[in-house]
């Protein structure tokens, strides 16, 4: 049984609690409970049965796909007050988990047991509006990675992610590889355009790092 101190810590971050039915309130109190899960470890991997549904307190969990070639890419990350689609997907559908979800950042996790959550889904409008609310914002980012994948060249996908990691945290931490992993291209690929931008002077590379010098170039780029 989840007590006040806990539940309250729980609401300011999922504030949306705080406005739930009573009766839902304490069946979440007395099923939901806390959890530590360490960087790397991971949540679901793909074929997995979902016992429970992890909402993040803290943390960020990537929930991505690995081809028969062995190529990744990343369907979505979640993270405060956030949870997985295809964990929510899978056990309102009695089916296995259909990708590979792991702790990017040292999470704390409110659970879920899997029958709780359904039966919240049957039983409270309130609950089943969260639910849905989460299903349609997740959706529409795994479209984006659709249309990006299908539509988009691989050098335009490359800028616009050096542009967003790079407004954050300059120089980047990131490995050939990880970008790789992250758009669903080759580690040859991707260091073949990384290449190029530096010939143009948009970067400067090192182990394990990516210096943005120039962000006009890659603005270009990603706007092709």
């Amino acid at each position: 049984m989840m007590d006040n101190f806990q539940f309250e810590r729980i609401a300011k971050t999922m504030p949306f609690l705080n406005n739930a039915d009573p009766e839902l309130v304490r069946e979440f109190r007395k099923s939901a409970f806390l959890a530590r899960i360490p960087s790397g470890r991971d949540i679901f991997l793909e074929g997995d049965t979902v016992e429970s549904i992890a909402l993040l307190i803290s943390g960020v969990v990537r929930v991505y796909k690995i081809g028969e070639t062995g190529r990744e890419i990343t369907l979505y990350r979640f993270g405060n007050g956030s949870s997985c689609i295809l964990s929510a997907n899978a056990i309102l559908s009695y089916k296995t988990f259909p990708a590979i979800a792991t702790v990017e950042e040292e999470a704390e996790a409110v659970m879920i047991p899997a029958d709780a959550f359904r039966g919240w889904v049957k039983k409270f409008d309130f609950w089943r509006d969260f639910v849905f609310d989460l299903l349609s914002q997740r959706l529409s980012t795994v479209m984006q990675v659709v249309d990006q994948v299908v539509f988009q060249r691989m050098d335009r996908r490359v800028a616009a992610l050096l542009l967003q990691r790079g407004r954050s945290e300059n120089p980047i931490r990131v490995t050939h590889q990880e970008i790789a992993s992250e758009l669903g291209s080759s580690r040859e690929v991707i260091s073949r355009l990384l290449e190029d931008f530096i010939a143009e002077g948009s970067i400067r590379s090192g182990r394990g790092f990516i210096e943005v010098l120039d962000f006009e170039p890659l603005e270009s780029r990603s706007n092709m």
